[in-house]
């Protein structure tokens, strides 16, 4: 061991200033970030109050020892994790608002369905094995659109999603050596204090592999109990239309239907085809050879191979497929994404006291093909008409009952002299030409991240730059993505972890904690080594954590009779080196930061789910270096 630390004043302040922290963040008093900025702003004031001599303007003309100087208080906002975190965000954000986290979240939902079970296991295992081959809080940033948008299509609380997602993402840093910082540093680690072997790059997959699985299990198993359910920040217009349907008595649930060619559908028009007298279902939409119509108009002939996408109860869909010969899907497959409850539904719209629209009629007015959207109803004072609309005179007051998409319905918002929109519409512009541009500076950062020597934010920020600079998104859009919360509480933190590597208090507590131990099997000296390396990366980083951690548990490895039992300092070295992932009980680890703003979670949703997490954690990687690396 190195030379013994003994307990300062200022290691006494650090710790104190810590308590008071943590005690911030479990009691919820302010909000998190404001508490980053509370420690941000008061490490300089109290050092400066209480050691005026060993604070220091800038941390370059300090001389000696320093508790910190003045530009070290807000360094956060220039670290390489907070630049990253910004960048993929922002290249996370045009990867969206092209389409692209669409495709990739299409398969999951396919497979998965509404299953709550399957898409946690469908959405944590990907994010947790792409982990593995690039920052953990990349992959997170860049699947968290695709989460948002499978959200929304399921109905399912996007709390229930992004907790399994962000706490796999942090488990698969464990699963290869460059999946997170600490793992890429444990080499050259433990070269630098004498041991000559060295980890290879999938050593430590059987023991990422087994974290995510358990990570994965426990969410399945435990979910319903641990897991918020949090009213969704990206609720649209789903909600809303479950609310029309309710109050006007009207049919949601959609279907999907294939025209074959012995249907005697086949050369009738929309307008003879009677859906809604005669069946009560509403044909929305129609597929042709790959091109899809909405709100079809009602001189509109039908084929074979025609798919049709209907609104109507489980009854009258039937009727209409067994009376014209069609056949029924089991899911939505060709408008899966363009009619889910995120992107269409029910709105209300009211016809305007001075509407151009007054006295006239749907078929006059070729409604369907001016707006694409389609009547499925009219309430009028009591009454609520669902046939016989086409030739119903609109009347002022009239509450038009329409489906179709979002962006549709949106247009309807800007005609204020005719319609009154009465249900919110979240409308999205979607820029799916600039796709490619947004693949590209994608893997332009990515290439410079795998194939160079360029920092990792740098590379990042460049790709960020690239979507800006090639119009996927506007800089105001840009600003508009990154969770400024998530910044805040990162950037205010950083200065702590610096302040107690300065003041040695970190290594101070190791000291003491280790010495306390005396001659133990090795089994307990590396839990208590798991046990410390997780406690210094809930307040410190986890670089920061594996350097001042690992020379010392190689050395507790080879002394305190820690190698006469067959204690092995390599593996001793990997215990620090993957504990430092076990950061799940508060949001100071960068991945939980950046799903809290979104889950609406609050520090007690962390500690609820991030406590179990952290024992199993422990459980698991003990047991497995134990019994298969020692």
């Amino acid at each position: 061991m190195t030379e013994t630390l003994t307990l300062t004043p200022e290691m006494m302040l650090v710790l104190g200033i810590l308590a008071v922290t943590i005690f911030l963040f479990v009691a919820e008093i302010v909000r998190v970030d404001v508490v980053a900025i509370i420690v941000m702003v008061s490490l300089p004031l109290l050092g400066l109050a209480i050691f005026p001599d060993q604070v220091a303007r800038t941390a370059e003309r300090a001389e000696g020892d320093l508790f910190i100087a003045f530009d070290q208080a807000f360094s956060g906002f220039s670290s390489n994790a907070v630049i990253s975190i910004i960048a993929v965000i922002i290249i996370g954000a045009a990867l969206d608002k092209t389409g692209v986290m669409n495709k990739v979240a299409r398969p999951i939902i396919r497979i998965a369905g509404n299953s709550e079970s399957r898409l946690i296991t469908g959405i944590a295992g990907t994010v947790g094995v792409i982990s593995g081959f690039m920052q953990n809080i990349g992959a997170a940033a860049l699947f968290l659109p695709a989460v948002t948008r499978i959200a929304k299509q399921t109905n399912i609380p996007i709390s229930r999603l992004l907790m399994p997602m962000g706490f796999c993402a942090i488990l698969g840093g464990t699963v290869t050596l460059v999946g997170s910082s600490p793992v890429i540093l444990l080499n050259d680690l433990m070269h630098t204090s004498g041991v000559e072997q060295s980890w290879n790059l999938f050593d430590v997959t059987p023991i990422g592999l087994a974290l995510i699985a358990t990570g994965i299990l426990y969410f399945i198993i435990a979910g319903r109990w641990v897991l918020p359910s949090n009213t969704d920040t990206t609720e649209t217009l789903a909600t809303d239309s479950s609310e029309l349907a309710e109050t006007y008595g009207l049919p949601t649930e959609t279907f999907e239907v294939e025209v074959p060619r012995g249907s005697n559908l086949v050369g009738m028009d929309h307008e003879s085809a009677a859906w809604r007298t005669e069946y009560g279902v509403s044909v929305v939409a129609l597929e042709r050879n790959g091109e899809k119509v909405y709100a079809p108009s009602r001189r509109t002939v039908f084929g074979a191979g025609d798919i049709l996408a209907m609104v109507g109860t489980q009854e009258d869909v039937r009727r209409a497929v067994e009376a014209y010969g069609l056949q029924q899907r089991d899911d939505l497959t060709a408008f899966a994404d363009d009619l889910s409850p995120s992107n269409a539904g029910l709105a209300e719209v009211v016809i305007a006291p001075r509407s151009r629209l007054i006295g006239k009629t749907m078929r006059e007015l070729q409604f369907r093909e001016k707006y694409n959207v389609d009547i499925v109803g009219i309430a009028r004072g009591q009454e609520v008409f669902r046939s016989g609309l086409s030739d119903r005179p609109f009347q002022p007051g009239d509450a038009l009952l329409v489906h179709g998409l979002n962006e549709k319905i949106g247009f309807l918002q800007k005609e204020s002299r005719d319609f009154l929109v009465t249900t919110p519409v979240e409308v999205e512009e979607m820029r799916e030409h600039k796709a490619p541009w947004a693949i590209g500076f994608f893997l332009v950062a990515i290439s410079m991240i795998l194939f160079t020597d360029i920092q990792l934010s740098v590379a990042l920020m460049t790709g960020a730059l690239g979507v800006i600079l090639s119009g996927v998104l506007t800089i105001d859009e840009a600003y508009d993505a990154v969770d400024w919360r998530t910044v805040f509480l990162l950037a205010g933190l950083i200065p702590l972890g610096i302040v107690m590597e300065q003041t040695s208090t970190a290594a101070w507590v190791a000291q003491e904690t280790l010495s306390m131990l005396g001659d133990v099997e090795p089994i307990v000296l590396m839990a208590t080594i798991a046990v410390l390396a997780t406690i210094f990366s809930l307040v410190m980083s986890n670089v920061g954590a594996t350097v001042l951690l690992v020379p010392l548990a190689i050395a507790m490895a080879r002394g305190a009779g820690g190698a006469e039992a067959g204690a092995d300092p390599m593996v001793f070295a990997l215990v620090v080196a993957l504990a430092t992932s076990n950061s799940f009980i508060i949001p100071t680890h960068q991945v939980n930061a950046l799903i809290m703003g979104p889950g609406g979670y609050r520090n007690a949703d962390y500690m609820r789910a991030g406590g179990i997490m952290t024992v199993l954690f422990l459980v698991v990687l003990i047991t497995m270096l134990y019994f298969f690396y020692q």
